[in-house]
C-alpha cells in the first residue's frame, strides 16, 4: 500500500442556508477570497503531499467537475457521485471502491482547519486507531459537535451539535479512518457519519482517537460565518502558482 493515504472530500451539499449569498452554486464552490472554497482544501492536501483525492459530489456535481476536472495542484481527482442524498456516511460508503489505500483521510467540504495532516496520519498509524479525528478548542460555540477525551487521547463520547457545549474540544471535520470501516456502512442508505456512525463505532468498541489542533475551525455554513471566512481565510493556502494552465505548488 502507498505510504500516503488517499484523501476524500465530502462536497455534495447544496448549502441551502447560503443561497442568499451563493445563489444555486453548491456550498463547496462558494467564493472565498476570490476562489472556490473547495480549492482551498485541495491546496491544503497538495501542500501536505497527498496525490490521489476523491470528491464525493452530489448537488450541482457537474459544476465541480467542470472546474477541477481530473487533475489540479499535482492531485489526481476522481469523482464519486450520489444520485440521491446519502448523508456524510452514505457518501463515504458509495466512494469505498475508489479508495486504494489502507487508510483514508476524510475532510468536510465546508470547513478549513490548518492542521498538520502528515502528523495526523503518522499518529493515527502509531496508535493503530480505527478512526482519528482532528479536534480544536470549543471557543464558546454551541452549534458544534463536541467530544470528550480521556487521559490517553481516546474519545469517550460524542455530542453532535448539542444545545450546550460543555467540553473543551469540538470536532473539526477532518478524519483518518481505516478503509475497512467504509464497508461496515450499509450501501445506498442515507446515514450521518457524525450523528450515527461515529457514536455507533465507539459503542461497538472501535478505537477512536482525538488529534488536538490548537488552531480554529473556520466553516461557511451560514451567511454570517461565510462573511467571517472571507477575512480569516484571505491569505490561507496562497503559496501556489499557475503553470501551463494548471495550478501547482
Amino acid at each position: 500500500m502507498p505510504s500516503v493515504p488517499d484523501a476524500l472530500i465530502l462536497c455534495g451539499g447544496a448549502g441551502l442556508r447560503l443561497r442568499s449569498v451563493t445563489g444555486t452554486a453548491p456550498k463547496a464552490m462558494a467564493d472565498v477570497a476570490g476562489r472556490p472554497f473547495l480549492e482551498l482544501l485541495l491546496r491544503q492536501l497538495s501542500r501536505h503531499g497527498f496525490r490521489h483525492t476523491i470528491l464525493a459530489v452530489g448537488y450541482q456535481k457537474e459544476m465541480i467537475r467542470s472546474r477541477f476536472r481530473d487533475r489540479i495542484l499535482g492531485l489526481s481527482l476522481e469523482y464519486s457521485a450520489e444520485t440521491q442524498p446519502l448523508g456524510t456516511g452514505g457518501a463515504l460508503r458509495r466512494a469505498a471502491d475508489l479508495v486504494q489505500t489502507e487508510n483514508l483521510l476524510v475532510m468536510n467540504g465546508d470547513s478549513y482547519t490548518d492542521a498538520d495532516l502528515n502528523r495526523l496520519v503518522t499518529v493515527h498509524r502509531q496508535a493503530a486507531a480505527d478512526v482519528s479525528i482532528v479536534v480544536v478548542p470549543a471557543d464558546g460555540r454551541i452549534d458544534c459537535g463536541s467530544v470528550l477525551l480521556d487521559g490517553n487521547g481516546s474519545i469517550g463520547s460524542f455530542s453532535e451539535k448539542a444545545a450546550s457545549c460543555k467540553t473543551p474540544f469540538v470536532n473539526a471535520g477532518i478524519y483518518v479512518m481505516s478503509r475497512s470501516l467504509l464497508y461496515e456502512i450499509p450501501p445506498g442508505v442515507e446515514v450521518s457519519l457524525e450523528r450515527e456512525l461515529l457514536p455507533r463505532w465507539l459503542q461497538n468498541g472501535k478505537t477512536i482517537k482525538g488529534f488536538i489542533c490548537s488552531g480554529r475551525c473556520t466553516d461557511i455554513g451560514t451567511p454570517e460565518r461565510y462573511r467571517l471566512a472571507q477575512e480569516l481565510l484571505a491569505s490561507a493556502e496562497t503559496d501556489t502558482h499557475e503553470v501551463g494552465g494548471e495550478i501547482r505548488p
